[in-house]
């Protein structure tokens, strides 16, 4: 019989008397030959699958001996490191639940590894130790593991103390003396790692005697390294109210760490103090050292993380860290925008009215630095943060609003756009709620008009001045000024002159030079393409006019309408119709013939501007023709004009009264809407103090009355999950469950998506619908958008009709709609089938990362101009979903829908109109903005609602995804109103 027949016959004796095992298959025969002849490399890649499949669940008990004959006495490091972590998980019982004979040669190696002169195997076996629990094994080790406490290498001895502490943990009766034993050892060992080691094994198992050492060696811990630092913090932290006697002593020593040098101590010393104790010096202490850590540390995220900290710290002590608030500024020196946002965000909440001088001089200082020095901040993000922050506090304490009106006035000039559009709102709220401050805020606006040179900040300088000048002389005074920013009158001749002289400047010089080179040139004409694809001919004169014009050097109102910015030109003509107006209301001008004489005056000077306006809209100084509705503006302020005398009291109602009483409803809607989120906030932390407080355990043993049994069934459905609101959460979960496969497939499959923020848990369950074992099954997932798997899942066996949990994690990076798609793959019952069943998609709703959020009106018309991606959406309604159906409840349906915020006062939609516009906003938890503009009409009670939204963002994902919530919305609202 030849050696292969004679292991083929020994292999079907084992298997007749052993029927239970499995058939041996090729794999299995592949390894153990692997096993038995293979060099150092293959042995270890055969070790590596026998772990993995035994892991997975497959039966490699066989191969025990052959890695025991054949592995165990290798001299190759990385062989044995995988021995230890086969020695973890392979089979040690038998069947009836002894422990094998085999593990007697297991025992001995690993005794002959503890003993090993090498001190890495040592430290690697004591490590391999820890995830052994069978007692059986652990007892010859005790000796060998105690001895390497004395090791001369201190890898050795902390790995000891750790095998220790786990053999400890587990079983206990083979080294009772464990906690005598580390004691002595802590206080004989001199390397850190090793006591830091010692002491974790004294916290976890023998509390009483760490808390006694650390009694003994408080004085010392400043001086300890930085982990065995942590190790205290982590005793303190646990055991701080096991042993109350000794709080004292721990709160000296976490005083102490709090000036420890390094980072991750102060931290955790901080955070521990709170903990330990709510009294006034120590949370001042701790928020100090965040404060300074803050400050001193160079990772950003670390910034961020510390800020958040503290601000949880001020929610849960209110007023205690209002002293740091200048501490806390000295983050400003950050670089980093997001920090500096965070920083100023704690600074408003713990601005009160004793540091709120000292806050507004501090940020002032700040924000000269800005201005005056440019290499300071190349950002200008900074300054109008800086300017949004000193609005709120002057908003919120109306004692420092002078002085920041003040600073906004004087060092508004020099600001850039954006922040000096947001400074001139500041005044303009400033002056309507302040009204002892006009004066001073005309006079200022008018001392720096002329330095004003963006359209908006004039715009907003007008309207103040155009709505505050209240007196006869203040009236003169602006006049004078808006006259000298206009120029020369008439606008259109004055320019046709300009650019005459400029022509015939340029011809003289041309002839001069003709007449040198004896050469002679005519002017020319030259034909020009129009819009509509008809020719125009242009002579030298219109095209030297409309080049020669040199804006710079313009007045400041004159470059803007010459820029083709009529609607400033619009808000300069109501400006001089209402200072006409408001002068010709006062008696003494009414009254006296002088007063007449100079009210004509401005009457007409002011139709000689508008006028103007019109004219050069129209001409062909401009790239950009007049548009309707400024024309139609501006033409309505010369009517204005021109019957004032007839229906004054109508006119002056329409342009002064009417306007100032609608900011002024604008401005308490805001100010109204801010203190309703506010009492919104503290009543959600707020509790009544007659609230009774029930102590079940405090109730009559007896107590059988209904309203008691009431309260128990209350309490039941509470702890069970039966009442409304958990029926509506075990609802809503049960929404999230998506079915991958069909009922008729091989193997069932359905999913229960969870999305927590940045991450998408996917929690699987898998039915085995054949009645044979199914091999090696895995899901392969893939995924569109922004999305990443974190780990592929792991393979497993399920057995017939059983079923099994697979868990995957995806990491989402944007707000975009993804999809998740895979495959289950399968090993059948045949050796080499291998099956597969495609899943539904698992499609991400990108509502789950929608938030709604709030900013201002400059915020949105920058983010509106900056953002590239654009998505309209066209409204229409059926006739009968429309019939009880408003424009403003047809918004809130939409605002739910996309979960944005209206940004619209509640003013501005009040009232009865046919047309409603509005802005929406929303922030992505990743820091992405979504706009949204919706303007929506009903002509009549029982017609369609139709109009548009636009949606704007700074990806595509976004705009896509909001529109077909939008679209889907409709269709809803469609089918509940059918």
């Amino acid at each position: 019989m030849t050696t292969a027949a004679a292991k083929g016959s020994a292999d079907a004796c084992y298997m007749l008397l052993h029927p239970n095992l499995d058939v041996e298959t090729p794999n299995l025969q592949t390894l153990r030959r692997n096993l038995e002849r293979g060099t150092d490399e293959i042995k270890s890649e055969a070790l590596q699958q026998v772990i993995t499949g035994t892991l997975q669940g497959e039966n490699y008990e066989q191969l025990l001996m052959h890695i025991i004959r054949f592995v165990m006495p290798t001299r190759n490091k990385s062989l044995k490191k995988l021995l230890l972590f086969y020695w973890e998980i392979c089979p040690k019982y038998a069947a009836d639940g002894t422990l094998k004979h085999e593990t007697i040669l297991i025992c001995n190696a690993l005794l002959n590894d503890l003993q090993h002169p090498n001190e890495f195997i040592r430290g690697a076996t004591l490590r391999a130790l820890t995830k052994m629990r069978e007692a059986e094994i652990l007892e010859p080790l005790i000796g060998p593991v105690r001895d390497c406490l004395e090791h001369r290498h201190a890898y050795v001895r902390k790995n000891a103390v750790v095998a220790i502490s786990s053999i400890f943990r587990s079983q206990p009766h083979l080294i009772p003396d464990a906690p005598e034993l580390i004691q002595a050892f802590i206080n004989a060992e001199a390397d850190m790692t090793c006591r830091r080691n010692a002491l974790s094994m004294l916290t976890i198992n023998a509390p009483a005697v760490a808390v006694q050492w650390l009694q003994e060696n408080a004085q010392l811990a400043a001086s300890f390294d930085e982990l065995l630092q942590l190790a205290v913090i982590e005793l303190i932290r646990r055991h701080a109210q096991s042993f109350a006697a000794q709080k004292g002593m721990f709160v000296r020593c976490i005083f102490e760490l709090l000036n420890a040098p390094a980072s991750s101590v102060k931290y955790e010393a901080a955070t521990t103090l709170i903990g330990l104790t709510a009294n006034p010096a120590a949370v001042k202490a701790a928020a100090s050292c965040y404060i300074s850590l803050a400050s001193k540390e160079s990772d950003n995220n670390i910034k961020i993380i510390v800020l958040e900290r503290l601000d949880q710290m001020r929610t849960r002590h209110e007023g205690i860290l209002d002293d740091l608030v200048m501490d806390l500024l000295r983050v400003l020196g950050t670089p980093d925008l997001d920090v500096r946002r965070k920083a100023l965000g704690i600074v408003m909440k713990l601005t009160s009215r004793r540091n709120v001088n000292d806050v507004v001089s501090m940020l002032k200082k700040e924000l000269n630095k800005t201005v005056e020095n440019s290499d300071y901040d190349k950002s200008s993000e900074y300054r109008l943060l800086l300017i949004q922050t000193i609005h709120n506090c002057a908003g919120q304490f109306p004692e420092v609003a002078a002085d920041v009106v003040d600073l906004f006035l004087s060092s508004i000039a020099e600001f850039g756009s954006s922040s000096a559009s947001d400074a001139i709102v500041f005044i303009r709220e400033v002056a309507e709620k302040f009204p002892s401050l006009r004066t001073s805020i005309v006079t200022h606006l008018v001392s720096s008009f002329l330095e004003f040179k963006t359209g908006r900040v004039i715009r907003g300088a007008l309207w103040i001045l155009g709505e505050y000048a209240e007196s006869a002389s203040e009236i003169r005074d602006v006049w004078t000024k808006l006259r000298e920013a206009i120029g020369e009158l008439p606008l259109l001749a004055a320019e046709q002159r300009e650019a005459l002289e400029a022509s015939s400047g340029v011809a003289d010089e041309a002839a001069s030079q003709g007449n040198n080179t004896n050469t002679s040139a005519a002017p020319s004409a030259s034909r020009r393409v129009l819009a509509d694809g008809t020719y125009a001919t242009e002579s030298s004169l219109t095209a030297q006019a409309t080049t020669a014009i040199k804006l710079d050097t313009k007045p400041p109102l004159r470059a803007v309408l010459l820029h083709s910015d009529f609607f400033t030109g619009t808000v300069l003509a109501s400006t001089l119709a209402k200072l006409v107006l408001r002068f010709g209301s006062f008696a003494e001008i009414a009254t006296s013939d002088d007063g007449a004489s100079q009210l004509n005056a401005l009457r007409a000077e002011a139709v000689l501007i508008m006028a103007g306006i019109i004219r050069i809209g129209q001409s062909s100084f401009v790239t950009t023709p007049i548009d309707e509705d400024s024309y139609d503006r501006v033409l309505a302020c010369i009517h204005a004009l021109e019957h004032m005398n007839e229906d004054s009291e109508v006119l002056t109602d329409a342009f002064i009264k009417d306007t100032q009483n609608a900011f002024a409803r604008l401005v308490k809607g805001e100010a109204a809407r801010a203190a309703a989120e506010d009492q919104k906030t503290k009543c959600e932390k707020a509790v009544q103090v007659d609230d009774a407080i029930e102590f079940r355990l405090l109730a009559k043993k007896n107590a059988v009355a209904a309203e008691d049994l009431d309260s128990l069934e209350r309490d039941a459905e509470l702890a069970t999950g039966a009442g409304d609101s958990n029926s509506r959460l075990a609802v809503s979960k049960l929404e999230s469950v998506v079915q991958l496969t069909g009922f008729s497939d091989a193997v069932y499959a359905e999913a229960y998506v969870e999305v927590n923020q940045y991450d998408i848990l996917l929690d699987i369950m898998i039915v085995n619908q054949t009645s044979t074992m199914l091999r090696n099954l895995s899901i392969e997932f893939s995924t569109l958008g922004d999305l990443k798997l974190v780990e592929k899942p792991t393979s497993y066996n399920v057995a017939a009709y059983s079923f099994s949990s697979v868990k995957a994690s995806i990491k989402v990076s944007s707000t975009e709609t993804g999809v998740i798609f895979g495959t289950i793959v399968y090993d059948g019952p045949g050796t080499n089938d291998n099956h597969s069943i495609v899943l539904n998609d698992i499609h991400v709703d990108i509502m789950e990362y929608i938030r709604p959020a709030r900013c201002d009106e400059s915020q949105f018309h920058a983010m509106w101009t900056e953002f590239e991606w654009e998505n309209k959406v066209n409204m229409a309604t059926t006739r009968e979903a429309a019939e009880n159906l408003d424009l403003r409840a047809y918004l809130k349906h939409i605002m739910k829908a996309t979960n944005m915020a209206c940004l619209t006062p509640d003013n501005a939609l009040a009232g009865e109109c046919g047309f409603l516009s509005a802005n929406l906003y929303a922030r992505s938890i990743f820091g992405e903005d979504a706009l949204a503009n919706i303007s929506i009409e009903k002509l009549t009670d029982d017609s369609p609602i139709t109009g548009h939204i636009r949606i704007r963002a700074k990806t595509q994902g976004i705009a896509l995804s909001l529109g077909d919530k939008i679209s889907a919305a409709k269709v809803s609202l469609a089918n509940e109103q059918a």
